[in-house]
């Protein structure tokens, strides 16, 4: 599985956040992540954490025969495992580039430097030396490797102790931490690396890259220094060309963040040393919340309880009376709880009554509109039938004789214009 590439919007997006001078993770241009180092159980394993990036680093050793070139100093090797936990564009069992290029780099600032003097590990000259190996496993990449495995490393090989041996002729016999005291080795300086990555061929600079911004990089140096600003290895990756100015402003800066670094690691040692002293809990088992995981029983919390009452007292008299917020319960009905008033709950038999209601509006509604159609049909059965008119003599008096059916339509009314012409000429003809 590979890791999922940079789409064209975060890419200009990052671009342009460093052309305005910010960072993701609100960080200034020349500032490094949070790191943190913690120590293992076992001397010799240190674990650091730059930022989200995570790498531990592991020291061991064991006797063999030297080289035939060099037969009084001891061996260096160092291993750096990219296992897929870490990230997912790395592959397990393959050594891909990145891994190749970490483990020269590594060699060089530790090796090639000679930070730790290689004579003291010959046990007997030609026959017996130590071999120190140094492995540093990638727990999580969250970018600058190189930077987190320089620290892990110097500072697992300082809390290292290799065992104490004793020569009897032939013999060479290596005793127990518990017979003799594990003795640590001789170190001279401590070189860190400091990486710098380069945007827009050169024209911008971030000390400690994230992952994210390593990916739109055009360019990285690597700077290895120590506390006294001695240069012990450099290197430059990537088609950018860089100009004597700027990798002198870099030194000037690795020089700082070298010597803040040194200042940690000094501590972190100095504490473990402390608390491995004491007797206290330390490494692995310091990490463990021992209190959640195997007990159950809390510590108790110290109350002060003086004056108590005086002070309860004032606490009520600068208090209000609280409002009541919260009714007595109501039951209105047997299986039906109500708080508070106003309250209108729909459940239950309350429900049944509210459908019952509707049902009965709706039939209510059907009749009525029943009753209505049946009048509208009887009022035109009359029309269509018509009414009897009945016109006297006298002009003074108008009769109209209406249905004996329909005595409640219009009582009042007369006779229309034209009724009136028909009525008054049969009134000439019978005359």
């Amino acid at each position: 599985m590979k890791d999922t590439p940079l789409s064209n919007c975060e890419r200009d997006f990052l671009l342009q956040a460093i052309e305005e001078k910010k960072r993701l993770d609100g960080r200034q241009t020349y500032d490094y992540r949070k790191i943190k180092i913690t120590f293992g159980t076992d001397y010799g394993c240190c674990f650091v954490d730059l930022g989200k990036t995570r790498v531990m680093a592991q020291v061991s050793c064991e006797l063999i025969a030297p080289k035939e070139n060099r037969p009084n100093e001891g061996i260096m090797f160092f291993n750096i495992e990219l296992s897929p936990m870490a990230s997912p564009a790395f592959e397990q069992g393959r050594q891909s580039e990145l891994s190749v290029k970490l483990n020269r780099q590594l060699e060089r600032c530790l090796r090639n430097s000679k930070c730790i003097d290689t004579e003291s590990l010959c046990v007997v000259s030609g026959e017996k030396v130590w071999q120190i190996r140094v492995d540093v496993h990638m727990l999580n990449h969250d970018g600058n490797l190189m930077d987190a495995a320089s620290i892990a490393a110097i500072t697992a090989l300082c809390h290292f102790r290799r065992p104490d041996v004793g020569i009897q002729g032939d013999e060479v016999t290596v005793y127990s931490p518990e017979e003799r005291e594990p003795i640590p080795l001789s170190i001279y300086h401590m070189p860190i690396s400091v990486s710098f990555s380069f945007f827009q061929q050169g024209t911008y600079l971030l000390v400690d890259p994230c992952e994210r911004e390593e990916r739109v990089m055009d360019g990285l140096l690597m700077i290895a220094m120590n506390k006294h600003r001695e240069i012990c290895s450099i290197q430059s990756s990537g088609g950018i060309m860089l100009l004597k100015d700027q990798v002198m402003r870099c030194s000037k800066i690795a020089s700082v963040k070298v010597s803040e670094i040194t200042e940690l690691v000094g501590k972190a040692l100095e504490n473990d040393k402390k608390v491995r002293k004491a007797g206290g809990r330390c490494g692995f088992a310091e990490s463990l919340p021992q209190e959640r995981i195997t007990a159950l029983k809390m510590d108790k919390t110290p109350v002060e309880m003086m004056d108590v009452t005086e002070r309860a007292n004032d606490i009520v008299q600068k208090a209000g009376v609280p409002p009541q917020t919260v009714a007595s319960p109501v039951v209105p009905v047997p299986g039906l709880g109500q708080v508070g008033q106003g309250l209108q709950n729909t459940w239950g038999l309350e429900e049944d009554e509210e459908v019952e209601e509707e049902e009965s509006d709706i039939s209510g509604e059907e009749q009525e509109g029943k009753v209505t159609q049946m009048e509208e049909e009887k009022y035109e059965k009359e029309e269509s039938r018509g009414d009897v008119v009945e016109i006297s003599d006298s002009e003074e008096e108008e009769v109209v004789i209406l249905h004996p059916e329909t005595p409640n339509k219009a009582k009042n009314t007369g006779f229309s214009s034209h009724q009136k012409g028909a009525a008054s000429s049969k009134k000439g003809q019978k005359k």
